[in-house]
């Protein structure tokens, strides 16, 4: 089987879509591209309900949908181009990174950031304007972008830089494919010596601990997260740290092939992931034996780029495991000055049985000037929670109201429930936002559900 495979399977025909979380489908007919001239015909013929483009589906909410629109599968366009003399590369827009890491680290290249999964494409890492693990060190993805083509609600061919067409250039990035559809992009890249990760690790006794050690040392290391045990009333957790290992620090057969990147995924079969395997009970459990596993302290592990960066990517699927109802992704911002909204995340949600085995905690670093953009300099907590819980709701919407009243946002890639108040407040510059956007799109060709909830 593929690593990647694309949930859009059928070609110019209805579907039913939704995102990660499995909530809020809607039906909307696929059309395949393979060129920009298709993608402009696509535009000249849209129907009342307009054009979306689609990537790999790994928006968590309803970013990636569009009822009664024709949705966008840029699969094909899809080609790697790697420039080593400028040490950068030019990629399609219906390119996952999956293919773009298998292509770059063998030639001793890595990707500027990756989320927590691989399995997105370039078009869309851009278009969400994904963070990882480094943005205290290096930002968004889109801060890394030097030039992307864009088909605008014209059905013109753009090219868009940040120093030649900055306004446009920066609403797209973040803009949630909603000024146009990006073709390909090209970006820089950082050389490696090899394709594994040295890796520091810690166990943490409580919460303020490990808030502590990432205040006290992150700016030390290119790479920083925290899981945290979501069940226990301490917030304890685990620090992992690192960056690429150079190749002297590698041994026996690592040694001889430095550069070798063969991620490990599982194939797709329903028994392996049985449908509301995720509950109070087995999440106790399994967050217990995840701490427990954790070494108290160690340092310098070698960690395949796949373990240390994508590790839900080793099953495919894994989103079933939260039933029927589906699940979310409650992730904020805030700043520095109101960190202690992380233990109160933590508290509420453990009230009213919301565990997690997904739950994690990031410094973010300087926010660059797309205007939708949801990294700010601060924390960011992200935890993934069974949509059906009773309460959540409501309990969702109290942490709205702190995290507002603190200067904090939600990011709308992982967003499926954020009011369009909430918007408007949390992303003061939506305005501006909106004056680039209809004049990329003036006739409104490009929405989404997502666009639609929000008053986009």
């Amino acid at each position: 089987m593929n690593d990647v495979v694309s949930p859009l399977t059928k070609r110019d025909d209805e579907q039913v879509l939704s995102g990660w979380g499995r909530t809020a489908p809607s039906t909307a007919t696929v059309r395949a591209v393979a060129t920009s001239a298709d993608v402009c015909q696509a535009i000249s013929l849209a129907g009342p309900r307009g054009v979306l483009a689609r990537g790999l589906g790994r928006s968590y909410g309803d970013a990636a949908q569009s009822g009664g629109a024709t949705v966008l599968d840029l699969s094909a366009i899809a080609a790697i181009d790697l420039d080593t003399a400028s040490g950068s590369v030019t990629v399609g827009g219906g390119a996952s990174l999956d293919a773009v890491l298998k292509a770059l680290v063998p030639a001793g290249y890595f990707v500027p950031v990756t989320p927590g999964t691989r399995m997105v494409t370039v078009g869309g890492a851009i278009a969400a304007d994904v963070h990882g693990k480094n943005h205290h060190v290096e930002g968004t993805f889109g801060s890394h972008v030097s030039r992307m083509t864009v088909v605008d609600g014209r059905g013109d061919v753009t090219i868009l830089t940040p120093d030649e067409t900055p306004d446009r250039f920066w609403a797209t990035v973040g803009g949630m494919g909603l000024t146009g559809v990006i073709v390909d992009a090209t970006f820089d890249l950082i050389p490696i010596t090899s394709s594994m990760i040295s890796v520091d690790t810690d166990r943490t006794i409580d919460l303020d601990d490990t808030m502590n050690r990432m205040i006290a040392g992150d700016d030390a290391y290119r790479y920083s997260v925290a899981w945290i045990d979501s069940a226990h009333p301490s917030g304890r957790g685990v620090l992992t740290r690192g960056d690429h290992a150079p190749v002297d620090q590698l041994t026996g057969d690592a040694r001889s092939t430095p550069l070798g990147y063969r991620p490990k995924v599982l194939a797709t079969a329903p028994k392996l992931i049985p449908s509301g395997l995720v509950n109070p009970l087995t999440m106790r459990a399994f967050n217990e034996a995840w701490f427990r596993k954790a070494p108290k302290s160690r340092r310098g592990e070698l960690q395949q780029i796949g373990a240390f960066f994508h590790p839900l990517d080793i099953l495919q699927d894994w989103n079933r495991g939260y039933g029927p109802a589906g699940f979310l992704q409650y992730q904020f911002a805030v700043p520095d000055d109101a960190g202690h909204l992380v233990g109160t995340t933590l508290k509420a949600l453990r009230k009213i049985g919301a565990i997690s085995p997904v739950t994690v905690l990031k410094r973010f670093g300087a926010a660059n000037q797309a205007p939708l953009s949801f990294p700010q300099p601060g924390w960011t907590l992200a935890i993934d929670v069974p949509a059906g819980v009773t309460g959540l709701a409501a309990t969702l919407d109290r942490l709205d109201a702190l995290v507002l009243a603190a200067g904090g946002r939600l990011y709308l890639a992982k967003d499926s429930r954020m009011s369009p108040a909430m918007m408007a407040a949390a992303y003061p510059r939506l305005g501006e936002w909106q004056r680039v956007r209809d004049d990329m799109d003036p006739n409104g060709v490009f929405t989404s559900d997502l666009a639609r909830r929000l008053s986009l």
